[in-house]
């Protein structure tokens, strides 16, 4: 569903991706590792179609991100960092917009806001406006967004942030329940939500891939060893 060639950016003189490639298939929960500044967001907005690779490139259902973005962005639902949305706009005027700009009207639109708005647990909030909510609340928002246009993929950044523990294990069981149907990358710092839900982890550390394994292929390289160990040993060179 998604595949990753090479791809590389640089700002400046920093190369914040160095080559990295990977491929995602349905039914995959890609557990997306690594430092801050390690080169997480960037790679994701690269495959998503927000910035443009120095060399290299990403392929969305066979669909080329440099050749055809909009194409592309019908076949994705991406969640960004800090799940960006217009404050003055109340949840359904918002999802309503976005339903909008997805190309629904009528009632096709309001089933799909409906919908999200179900998933998510946005019911209690649906009529206040964005600047309102608390951190927990706005995320949830950025994920009925992404999920409005019920995309075959999903690209996830940092979704359980701001969730309280109870929020965060919905928004696990949430995800877990689409990836049969879906491709997901999710990119976290929390590892104990990678051994929970992901089926394989990579794991990037200064723009370069270091690890692309399942979870218990990843412990079975220190028997014993927690994964906070191993992923500190894999960013620092050590394993």
């Amino acid at each position: 569903m998604i595949e990753v060639k090479g791809l590389t950016k640089s700002f400046g003189a920093k190369r914040a991706v160095d080559g990295v490639s990977f491929s995602v298939r349905k039914g995959d929960i890609l557990g997306f590792l690594g430092p801050n500044g390690a080169g997480k967001s960037t790679t994701m907005k690269m495959i998503t179609g927000f910035l443009r690779p120095d060399s290299g490139t990403a392929l969305t259902d066979g669909i080329d991100v440099l050749e055809d973005p909009v194409a592309v962005k019908r076949r994705l639902g991406y969640l960004p960092e800090n799940a960006p949305a217009y404050p003055e706009m109340t949840v359904i005027e918002f999802l309503g917009f976005i339903a909008e700009v997805r190309g629904f009207s009528g009632g096709a639109a309001r089933e799909r806001v409906e919908r999200a708005v179900c998933l998510t647990h946005l019911d209690s909030v649906r009529a206040q406006t964005i600047d309102t909510l608390s951190k927990g609340f706005k995320q949830r928002v950025g994920f009925a967004q992404a999920l409005l246009h019920d995309p075959p993929t999903l690209v996830l950044d940092e979704p359980t942030d701001g969730l309280d523990p109870n929020q965060k294990n919905e928004m696990r069981l949430l995800i877990k329940g689409m990836a049969a149907q879906k491709a997901v990358i999710l990119s976290t710092h929390i590892l104990e939500e990678v051994e929970a839900i992901c089926t394989r982890i990579i794991i990037i550390s200064r723009g370069r891939l270091v690890a692309d394994e399942t979870p218990a292929a990843l412990l079975a390289r220190r028997p014993g060893a927690r994964m906070d160990e191993i992923f500190r040993g894999l960013t620092e060179g050590d394993v």
